[in-house]
């Protein structure tokens, strides 16, 4: 692996560590309010500085990673694990069952993946499975692509043909010959595609389709702050960077492992 990819994972280990363990990290409490304190500048007593409730801004960011960071982390296993069933049958089976399932996947991915994300959104009520049911809802489709070409070119190999041959049934061909050699390049996919559902959950908590006040996550301490972008900067701009270094980093360790394993080039698309 390139070394800017084990670079971009260790950044991603450390990242992931101080918000696994951000309880033992800072003796403030993300959603506590303190009128004495606020709008203070980052110092010694506060590193990141307070919001506009008086709010210890690091901790929040810590805490903020937790939320951000599981739920596209679990919404890369959903579009993936659904990706790849889809894509493994409309591989296998061909005619009606592969056409119908590749018209789907054209159409989910015509429209922008973002836009995509906040129709589905709104039709829930606003929260953390709202947000993994949306990106999970657009993820699917550009799995479900990938495996089925990989589907295409191993279903007639000799040992499938083989398999037919003894009489095993189409599960056991899907499931214990196909779904192994499929498997790792999904996983990859999802180390591809983690930086932008990092992103799109920072997008919909801004727009207040993800966790609720006063639960934090980076978007939403963004959204809630940037009327003091001008007078109090501190407020935005931390956990804009958390934003853009995790985002940043899972985009390289992406690039580092497509080029490893040799992913096509179409899953170099940022697009959930």
């Amino acid at each position: 692996m390139p070394l800017t990819g084990k670079i971009a994972g260790a950044l991603i280990i450390a990242i992931s560590i101080l918000a696994l363990f951000s309880p033992m990290l800072t003796s403030h409490e993300p959603e506590k309010i303190a009128l004495d304190s606020i709008k203070q500048p980052p110092g010694p007593g506060h590193l990141f500085g307070t919001d506009n409730k008086g709010r210890d801004i690091f901790s929040r960011v810590l805490y903020g990673g937790r939320i951000s960071i599981s739920i596209a982390i679990i919404a890369a296993f959903i579009s993936m694990s659904i990706g790849l069933l889809i894509g493994l049958c409309a591989g296998y089976f061909g005619g009606i069952v592969d056409t119908l399932v590749m018209a789907i996947v054209d159409l989910i991915l015509a429209f922008p993946s973002l836009l995509l994300a906040i129709g589905v959104s709104i039709i829930f009520p606003p929260g953390i499975y709202t947000v993994m049911i949306a990106i999970a809802f657009v993820g699917w489709a550009s799995f479900a692509r990938l495996i089925r070409g990989q589907v295409l070119t191993l279903k007639d190999a000799a040992y499938i043909e083989a398999a037919r041959a003894i009489g095993c049934s189409r599960a056991r061909i899907l499931f214990v010959h196909l779904m192994p050699q499929c498997l790792p390049i999904g996983l990859v996919m999802a180390g591809i595609k983690l930086g932008g559902y990092v992103l799109t959950e920072a997008s919909l908590s801004f727009l207040g389709l993800g966790a609720q006040p006063p639960m934090p996550t980076w978007g939403s301490m963004i959204s809630m702050n940037r009327a003091y972008i001008a007078s109090e900067p501190w407020m935005v701009l931390f956990p804009g960077l958390a934003i853009a270094v995790t985002t940043l980093c899972f985009n390289m360790l992406g690039d580092a492992l497509r080029d490893k394993y040799g992913l096509p080039a179409t899953a170099e698309k940022i697009k959930i």
